[in-house]
């Protein structure tokens, strides 16, 4: 799904305009973005966890080569589903 498509989806469900819409989306996104970067979790009630998580550098070797490079370390988003969402999911 697409951020149009997302908008156009709450648009028909809600009744609210799409600009209303697209300026809550862009919003959301904005917080959901500074919240992950001061190291706080985002949860959504009966959907998951968003996390921003450390990755440490590691050395990845290439599969034909052989050839051995270091990877240098990241941060990474982790999301972690609700049991409801998964029995959800499992129908």
């Amino acid at each position: 799904m697409t951020t149009k498509e997302l908008i156009s989806d709450i648009t028909a469900a809600s009744g609210i305009s799409k600009t209303e819409v697209a300026q809550l989306v862009e919003a959301t996104n904005g917080i959901f973005t500074e919240t992950l970067l001061q190291g706080t979790s985002v949860h959504i009630q009966d959907f998951g966890d968003f996390e921003l998580r450390d990755k440490k550098e590691r050395i990845t070797v290439h599969p034909k080569t052989g050839e051995r490079t270091l990877t240098p370390a990241k941060k990474q988003i982790v999301f972690k589903q609700t049991p409801k969402l998964k029995s959800d999911l499992k129908k």
